[in-house]
């Protein structure tokens, strides 16, 4: 049994946007004669893969749309491998190895988060976003902040005072929201 073409399929469930016609003489009559428009890309995507690709003429044609882009994203696997100059430190060069799996990893952010500096920036960055939230509304919050930038002994204290842990008890010296007392 043969199978039915992809060009019927496509035929039956969306409509062409390009319909080429010509004329034609059969046995003397005129007919109009609808060709499809097909298109094929020949394309390396892969970037530097991991493992040498077919050859061209083992390779086959593959049908990309809207539905299974991330699906072929993903069997494709585009990598990219560079060294590029580090200008967060001016020292040296970054190695970067990036494989992508769909659209989303060539966002900016996606990217970021797979280099450890800029995944670090990131985080800060995070953190950063999160106090402006937290001192919204608070009198004398920007005081504060101010007075602990003036103060470079200060800073280097609390940088390395070590973070508190989000699950450990208080303890005994901290005043509790039971005895009246809340903390800022």
């Amino acid at each position: 049994m043969s199978r039915p073409s992809s060009q019927k399929f496509l035929g039956r469930t969306r409509p062409p946007r390009v319909q080429i016609e010509y004329d034609v003489e059969v046995n003397g009559a005129e007919r109009k004669v609808s060709i499809p428009f097909v298109m094929g890309v020949m394309a390396d995507l892969s970037g530097q893969p991991t493992e040498p690709l077919p050859p061209v003429a083992e390779r086959t044609f593959l049908d990309f749309d809207s539905d299974n882009f991330d699906d072929r994203m993903k069997a494709i696997r585009p990598r990219v491998a560079v060294t590029v100059p580090n200008s967060l430190t001016g020292e040296g060069n970054l190695g970067l190895e990036l494989t992508f799996e769909c659209m989303e990893d060539f966002s900016p952010t996606a990217v970021a988060r797979r280099v450890e500096p800029l995944r670090r920036l990131l985080e800060a960055r995070g953190h950063l976003a999160n106090l402006l939230t937290y001192m919204d509304g608070k009198v004398g919050a920007e005081d504060l902040v101010a007075k602990l930038l003036a103060d470079p002994a200060l800073l280097k204290t609390l940088a390395a005072a070590p973070a508190p842990a989000a699950d450990a008890p208080a303890d005994a010296s901290t005043p509790s929201a039971e005895q009246g007392e809340t903390t800022p």
